[in-house]
């Protein structure tokens, strides 16, 4: 199973540690900055918020302090997009960490949830069944206690209908963590 909506696909870079002088230096852990590209044009108000909460989410489990006065920067670039993005940008975050093999105090993935206008609960919605949705979630879950790193509604949803797309995307992030695991080993075996 793939970790993303068959047809949603970003593609991660990462740069650094590099060395970084003025305003953007941190004395105590490295500076983390998230760029969000999206497939066509520039960057706007959507892909701001996106990269405060992906910086955010990166930030919980980087460990940063090992390398301080340095700057990260993934830039994650949208190839394409067929719903639940903010999940599949989260995926592909995760996956330029570990590759770059920074220190991770755990991994995390993305789910999106929605709801339709029944109340049934809907994992990785496309597009269309995000905008037929009375509300969209979407969570950061991490693999060491499958607690949530960031949480973003889009809608209306009762704290009980919260809950249960929690408990759905905990139970969908399991088999993401699975993948994870199996594209590692199978790159580490090929070499």
């Amino acid at each position: 199973s793939s970790p993303s909506p068959g047809d949603t696909s970003v593609l991660a870079g990462l740069y650094g540690p590099a060395e970084v002088k003025g305003s953007k230096e941190l004395p105590d852990r490295a500076a983390l900055e998230v760029l969000l590209r999206p497939k066509v044009g520039l960057p706007g108000v959507i892909e701001h918020s996106r990269e405060q909460l992906l910086r955010q989410t990166c930030e919980a489990v980087v460990l940063g302090t090992l390398h301080p006065r340095t700057a990260i920067t993934l830039v994650l670039q949208v190839l394409s997009d067929a719903g639940s993005l903010l999940a599949c940008c989260l995926n592909a975050a995760c996956m330029g960490l570990l590759d770059a093999g920074l220190p991770l105090s755990s991994l995390f993935c993305g789910v999106t949830c929605a709801l339709d206008p029944n109340g049934a609960i809907v994992l990785d919605p496309t597009t269309r069944q995000e905008q037929e949705a009375r509300a969209v979630l979407t969570f950061a879950i991490d693999s060491a206690e499958r607690k949530v790193l960031m949480a973003t509604t889009k809608g209306s949803c009762s704290v009980e209908e919260m809950q249960q797309c929690l408990a759905a995307a905990q139970r969908a992030a399991d088999t993401i963590f699975q993948f994870y695991r199996d594209s590692v080993r199978r790159r580490y075996s090929k070499s």
